[in-house]
């Protein structure tokens, strides 16, 4: 391959016209990409443009897919190490071209090891102003936000990154339809009170006020997971919450033990196959305590609590909870949305909702949103 003399590195803190997506700690010395759906973007003319990644894990690795003119042109596994990689060259070096560089798969709580950041950047050419787009949007969730089975075939069963995807899933899709720029927070399997298996640590409201704190260990907490996230830098018009999926299948799970405790954790269903009373109360109140602090941290965001995809089995304790927690604080800035249902049709890899559902999801979601966001 021809060598380019042209290309001059840049280190991230040296590119004065950069756009970075997701919650950060704001270093870029170098940059952690946290959740799905993080990414740097450019406006860059120029022919060649690479990027210096650095990746580690040691169960489930990053993955990244390439966006260029608002079209998805690669996707990638990253293996461990420091590294450059092309994102694209003999392009026309006349032509500016808008280039997202995303993190493809979510924020690995099950893997203290996995992390993804991006140190340099190098072209032969210039970069441009990143305008901001007119909405915010913030969404948060479970395995659907995250993409889980949006790639793959519906026969794929193994649970790896590479079933994910940032970019064939409805949050990219409807942010996309409205023109917002948005931001991610979800995990698999986890709730708003329980996680599918009923460990109450798999609670996505607990580690809602910090940068990424569902991740552990002594690396993450070095690369700033665990910081307390700052609000105030990056206000959304709406927040999606689109929660409850897991905490209605943790009522069919077994019991989850604490191994430090000994505590047994479980919700109940009645013999008749209904809600135990105490049990969904208890996840009531979660969801009316974490509208409380989304409303605490997002002051003049529209609140949609949006489900689903899976089935509507907590359907109506989201409205009690929602109509309980207007109710209390008068707050009207919130609304219940329900989402279409996953079919045969539209089913992908690991029995969740493929790119077809999340394209109806979105579709329908853009349009009520755009309902709010244009008032």
């Amino acid at each position: 391959m021809k060598q380019n003399d042209q290309l001059q590195v840049n280190a991230l803190s040296d590119v004065e016209h950069l756009k970075v997506h997701g919650r950060t700690t704001g270093c870029l010395t170098p940059l952690t990409l946290f959740w799905t759906g993080s990414a740097i973007e450019f406006n860059v003319k120029g022919s060649e443009l690479w990027i210096e990644v650095e990746a580690d894990y040691d169960v489930y690795e990053p993955w990244i897919s390439i966006v260029i003119n608002s079209v998805p042109v690669s996707r990638q596994m990253l293996t461990a190490g420091k590294y450059w990689i092309c994102v694209f060259r003999g392009m026309n070096n006349s032509v500016v071209k808008n280039v997202r560089i995303v993190k493809d798969v979510q924020a690995m709580s099950g893997d203290p090891d996995c992390s993804l950041q991006i140190h340099a950047v190098k072209v032969d050419g210039e970069f441009l102003p990143v305008a901001d787009k007119p909405y915010k949007i913030e969404f948060i969730g479970d395995s659907i936000t995250s993409g889980e089975g949006t790639i793959g075939a519906q026969a794929e069963e193994d649970w790896i990154p590479m079933w994910f995807s940032a970019i064939h899933n409805y949050t990219a899709m409807t942010a996309a339809a409205l023109n917002a720029d948005y931001r991610v927070i979800s995990q698999s399997g986890w709730g708003v009170l329980t996680s599918w298996d009923n460990n109450p640590q798999g609670n996505i409201p607990e580690y809602y006020e910090q940068v990424c704190g569902l991740l552990n260990g002594t690396k993450n907490e070095a690369l700033g997971a665990l910081e307390e996230h700052h609000f105030d830098t990056w206000q959304p018009d709406v927040v999606v919450v689109n929660l409850g999926t897991n905490d209605g299948g943790a009522f069919h799970s077994p019991e989850w033990e604490d191994s430090l405790t000994g505590e047994i954790h479980k919700q109940r269903l009645n013999d008749d196959g209904t809600f135990h009373k105490d049990d969904i109360q208890a996840f009531e109140d979660a969801t009316e305590k974490f509208l409380m602090k989304l409303r605490k941290n997002n002051k003049n965001a529209h609140i949609v609590w949006a489900y689903g995809m899976l089935g509507i089995p907590m359907m109506p304790a989201i409205y009690r909870a929602v109509d309980a927690y207007t109710k209390k604080t008068g707050d009207k800035n919130i609304s219940v949305v329900q989402l279409p249902n996953m079919t045969e049709e539209t089913v992908g890899s690991r029995s969740h909702p493929g790119v077809l559902a999340h394209e109806q999801t979105a579709k329908e979601l853009a349009a009520y949103l755009k309902d709010i966001l244009t008032r």
